[in-house]
């Protein structure tokens, strides 16, 4: 079967639409700014969609809308799928419930002993209600699911779709992940392990600091080619085949020598009937840290030729954790629809002898890799194709 995706819906710190986010990313243009959300912690470069950290129901109720409007469709829509994960879920709610707790914890108690906090409040926070609210959004009867796989997440939902697909259980899927994760604890983990930048976001570069944390979504409707050809559908690409595998190695740091990680991409080039010379762009996780950057590059040179271009868009849109492979499948669907292979935004003095688009490139593209490697040794990766 022929998977095809047929709408996206795309929300990130460089627009509140997919088009003003590929104009603003290929303009060579960055939605990272310093901001002081929380007076707690010091300021920092965040990459925020407006000026406050933006809210997870709504981001996710914003980007399925577009992403059925853009395909064309109406709800209800009973028989349709839906997966869409996020790696951090409602932890700013959990997280304002714990400061309120703890900064008064008797005027809490008072109102937990009164249930003036409803049960359905607390459900509606649970990890796995964000899938769920989409299902009721668009009136989506079929099967619904929630991966957290750390940043592999996004590619994960994809690999999930299709497999809903495949084996008949749903006509169509909408499928995602969407990502608000612009909170204390989260910040101040990611500062813990030394994983923040102090100026940007510099993907590949000499000089690169480290991660700029992001909030953002993008979810896909795809359905099989005959469905989508049959209602006169656009296309933006075909989903070809994906790979994942695990490290089984340490919480947060890669496994030496990336077996696994290469492991995924031979997976997933077998199942989408590639070789590795028949890839024209990789979409990198580029997270501008030292390790991550250190062995995606030394993998990207053990595997592909160095003729091979490379980018990861975090320069541009920061680092959106679970849904940051969402928003690279995206981009990639772009490059494969207009022909040109987005920049790495920032980048000035690569310190890898990869083939780095360091300014937008005309191309012939016709398939294209896209890469996520998440904490926790969770290896994932999607083929697209024109």
């Amino acid at each position: 079967m022929e998977i095809v995706v047929t709408g996206i819906g795309l929300v990130s710190a460089l627009g509140n639409s997919l088009q003003t986010s590929w104009q603003r990313l290929i303009a060579g243009q960055a939605g990272i700014q310093l901001y002081q959300p929380f007076p707690e912690l010091a300021p920092r470069p965040l990459g925020l969609i407006g000026k406050q950290p933006a809210e997870l129901a709504t981001l996710t109720q914003r980007v399925v809308a577009m992403a059925l409007e853009d395909a064309g469709l109406v709800s209800p829509l009973p028989d349709c799928g839906v997966v869409i994960g996020s790696s951090r879920s409602y932890q700013a709610s959990w997280e304002k419930l714990a400061r309120e707790f703890y900064l008064d914890a008797e005027r809490l108690k008072s109102r937990l002993d009164k249930q003036s906090l409803p049960t359905q409040a607390f459900l509606e926070t649970l990890p796995h209600m964000n899938a769920i609210a989409a299902a009721r959004q668009i009136g989506a009867t079929g099967s619904v699911l929630a991966p957290m796989a750390a940043c592999a997440t996004g590619i994960w939902a994809i690999a999930q779709a299709v497999s809903l697909l495949e084996t008949g259980q749903c006509q169509r899927v909408i499928a995602g992940a969407v990502e608000a994760p612009i909170t204390p604890l989260t910040l101040t983990g990611f500062q813990q392990m030394g994983a923040l930048a102090q100026t940007g976001a510099y993907p590949f570069e000499r000089r690169r600091e480290g991660l700029v944390l992001a909030e953002g979504g993008a979810v896909f409707v795809l359905e099989s080619a005959e469905l989508a050809k049959r209602r006169s559908a656009q296309i933006y690409g075909q989903v070809l085949g994906f790979g994942l595998t695990s490290d089984a190695y340490h919480a947060n740091a890669p496994e030496p020598g990336s077996r696994s990680a290469i492991a995924a991409v031979k997976q997933c080039c077998d199942r989408s009937h590639l070789s590795l010379a028949d890839i024209d762009y990789i979409h990198a996780h580029g997270t501008a840290t030292q390790l991550n950057d250190q062995n995606e590059a030394h993998l990207i040179q053990y595997l592909f030729p160095q003729t091979v271009p490379v980018s990861s868009t975090k320069g541009a849109t920061g680092h959106t954790l679970g849904a940051s492979g969402a928003l690279g499948v995206a981009f990639s669907l772009m490059a494969l629809k207009h022909q040109i292979l987005p920049p790495c935004v920032g980048l000035k003095e690569p310190e890898f002898d990869l083939d780095l688009v360091t300014v937008p490139r005309q191309g012939e593209i016709q398939q294209v890799l896209c890469f996520s490697f998440g904490f926790g040794g969770q290896n994932a990766v999607v083929a697209l194709g024109k």
